[in-house]
């Protein structure tokens, strides 16, 4: 069956992941910039700083989204391209860079979508303030994502303020998986609640613009099941979802931490003297829209750690990506469906889902990454159902663009609808692209 009329199909990148370029066009460092020099950070050593090259190759790249159909186009926004040092002068350089990108999408007639954050915090704010631990780095994102709804909404009428926050919080600050690479619980919890009050500072500066258009949030929802049946399972799995989803939407959309969650780390000791008055009302501004990111759902169990749960392995015999990542679209027609069933009405986004796949180039040059064609079938026909259910879904982002540089793993995985040769940038489409346009030609799912 075809998708709703006007369906925004499209696909997502972000700055670090594709820009490259980091110390040209003014440019200030970034905390990812800074740790990818920490020695075992990053698999092989790779950095992100030519990437994609797409600061320099942006016209021809959204040339190929006009080729492939894309009716609109998720990237983010570097804010160290924009204040070098997180506040104070702006970067002019790096505002038109985004003004010439935007301006070509418009003419290929790709609706853009700004995400103002996605993981690339000033170096400087990090130095200065602790990063998302501390207060001010909140108030400087409601600055920064004023000058930019000013420098921009002329072009601009559908805006992301953040990009999975909890990835932000949990793997910067308590895993050190990512930057900054700190590993402290209670430094997470602070960085969390900040980053969503960011995210009401930027809300508040959007609407005071007086500018038309919408702006919501972008969070990672998973679906957690308990491995067994066992009353310690199935709380971890109430743990998990605590941790992983209602600590990011319960804020935003009912003003309020979850309550079980909060004393689960009350009763841990856990001081929660950052949350002041009127915080939890600002991160509760409303919002136009929700963005949904997907990528599995997980099956946890009892554990002895701080948050008393653990991912168990899949299921024996489970398909799984290149990732060993379960497969599981059902997880995301669930989770579309509990977010009409638990929350307020809001229109939905599903900001990124994809895959990653080894195929490359065979001896006709032609990528046929059939596995990936099989995932996005499959995920497209769980969102239909949702859709079937009443959620009211109005896009679709395929996460990726092209193959990019994938944080911590480097290079190693290619989520691209486009391929690319790092060595020569050479772009090239896989079959999966194809496959895409004649979805998005037909607004219906194909074989």
């Amino acid at each position: 069956m075809p998708f709703p009329q006007g369906f925004l199909w499209g696909a997502a990148t972000s700055s670090y992941q594709i820009e490259g370029a980091v110390d040209e066009g003014g440019r200030g460092e970034s905390i990812w910039d800074r740790f990818v020099r920490v020695p075992g950070a990053i698999e092989r050593g790779e950095t992100g700083a030519v990437a994609c090259d797409h600061f320099h190759r942006y016209r021809d790249d959204v040339d190929l989204m006009g080729e492939l159909g894309l009716r609109a186009y998720r990237f983010s926004i570097a804010w160290p391209r924009v204040l070098p040092k997180g506040a104070g002068r702006r970067n002019e350089a790096g505002l038109d860079f985004y003004r010439r990108l935007v301006d070509r999408l418009l003419e290929r007639d790709i609706v853009p979508v700004p995400t103002l954050y996605h993981w690339d915090l000033p170096q400087a704010l990090q130095d200065r303030h602790g990063g998302w631990t501390g207060r001010e780095t909140a108030e400087r994102f409601g600055e920064y994502g004023a000058l930019v709804f000013e420098a921009l909404g002329d072009r601009v009428d559908r805006w992301i303020t953040l990009n999975e926050p909890w990835v932000s919080a949990f793997h910067g600050y308590h895993t050190g998986a990512h930057a900054p690479g700190t590993r402290n619980l209670e430094a997470a919890l602070r960085a969390s609640h900040h980053l969503l009050l960011g995210h009401g500072r930027a809300v508040d500066a959007f609407r005071a613009s007086g500018r038309g258009g919408e702006i919501g949030i972008t969070l990672d929802l998973q679906v957690s099941d308990p491995a067994t049946d066992t009353e310690a399972d199935v709380e971890a799995a109430r743990r998990s979802d605590g941790h992983t989803n209602r600590w990011f939407l319960d804020p935003v959309l009912r003003g309020s931490y979850p309550a079980d969650m909060v004393a689960v780390h009350e009763d841990a000791g856990r001081a929660f003297d950052h949350v002041r008055p009127g915080d939890l009302a600002t991160i509760a501004k409303p919002i136009d829209f929700l963005g949904m990111n997907y990528y599995f759902r997980r099956d946890v169990a009892a554990a002895d750690n701080e948050l008393g749960f653990t991912d168990v392995p899949p299921r024996a015999g489970e398909p799984t990506t290149e990732m060993g990542w379960p497969i599981r679209p059902d997880g995301l027609r669930d989770q579309l469906l509990r977010l009409k069933r638990e929350y307020p009405p809001l229109p939905i986004y599903v900001t990124e889902n994809g895959t990653s796949d080894t195929a490359e180039p065979g001896p006709d040059g032609r990528i046929e990454d059939a596995g990936r064609i099989d995932y996005l079938r499959d995920h497209f026909a769980a969102a239909e159902e949702a859709i079937r259910g009443g959620v009211d879904l109005r896009g679709y982002f395929v996460w990726s663009l092209m193959d990019n540089f994938e944080w911590a793993l480097g290079y190693r995985p290619r989520f691209g609808l486009v391929h690319v040769d790092f060595a020569t940038q050479e772009r090239r489409p896989k079959a999966s692209a194809a496959w895409y346009a004649r979805v998005i030609g037909g607004n219906a799912i194909v074989d």
